[in-house]
């Protein structure tokens, strides 16, 4: 209790400028933990749902089938990419040009589509880490100021009372210790967290990416208009499969 009343004293006779470095560093904190917490959720269940639908994909029958399934599933981190592509199929087979020519552009635009979607998928997961990243780098630097200020004060108190006792420049130094230690209590977790929702996006990409290859397969086996196997006339998409 001594040491918890001695704490808050000191941050009440700490100078402004302290309490407004520790003020930022605390909401920095809460900020950083409230993302930590959100993402390890999210992370680890996107990771999990994309093996479980990778799976289910292989296992279909057909590809109508498989992006059946996966648009069943809750959130799937699959499917987007699976929509998309399709719907890519779709606008290529109405389009009025020669089934040489769709066969040739066929697989090259579906490479881009899931590419981009792909990218696209990335970019939302890995949304608000760049505030744990500014936090790990920022945070020592903001309390590093307050340990600077705190250390000005007391040697400004030394200046005022002509003393240099433990008595007149304690304070201050108190204030200077607080604020580099509450700047790396910000930095370390979010630096730790940073890294592993890092190596987290990482396992999850390596999944959409081996998606994107086995739908492609699929395409290429089980769409024969898409190979140039079949005359213009006999090209076809059968959309109910996909609907």
């Amino acid at each position: 209790m001594d040491f918890q009343a001695g704490f808050w004293d000191l941050l009440r006779q700490a100078t402004i400028v302290v309490q407004m470095v520790m003020a930022l560093l605390v909401g920095m904190s809460l900020a950083s933990w409230s993302i930590i917490f959100y993402k390890i959720i999210l992370l680890r269940r996107a990771r999990h749902q994309a093996i479980q639908d990778f799976k289910r994909f292989q296992a279909a029958p057909d590809l109508g089938s498989a992006v059946q399934i996966l648009a069943r599933g809750p959130d799937s981190p699959l499917y987007p990419l699976a929509y998309q592509a399709v719907a890519e199929l779709k606008r290529l087979e109405g389009a009025s040009m020669p089934a040489a020519q769709k066969s040739r552009i066929a697989m090259d635009n579906l490479r881009r589509v899931l590419r981009q979607n792909i990218s696209l998928s990335m970019r939302t997961l890995a949304s608000s880490l760049s505030f744990l990243a500014t936090c790990a780098s920022t945070a020592p630097f903001i309390g590093l100021f307050g340990t600077v200020w705190g250390i000005m004060h007391s040697f400004h108190a030394i200046g005022m009372m002509k003393s240099a006792s433990l008595a007149t420049v304690a304070p201050g130094l108190s204030e200077a210790l607080v604020a580099t230690a509450i700047g790396l209590a910000v930095a370390i977790p979010a630096s730790i967290a940073y890294n592993f929702f890092r190596g987290l996006l990482g396992s999850i990409e390596v999944e959409l990416v081996n998606f994107a290859g086995a739908f492609l397969n699929r395409v290429h086996r089980e769409l024969p208009w898409v190979a140039g196997q079949l005359d213009e006339g006999e090209n076809g998409l059968n959309g109910e499969a996909f609907t």
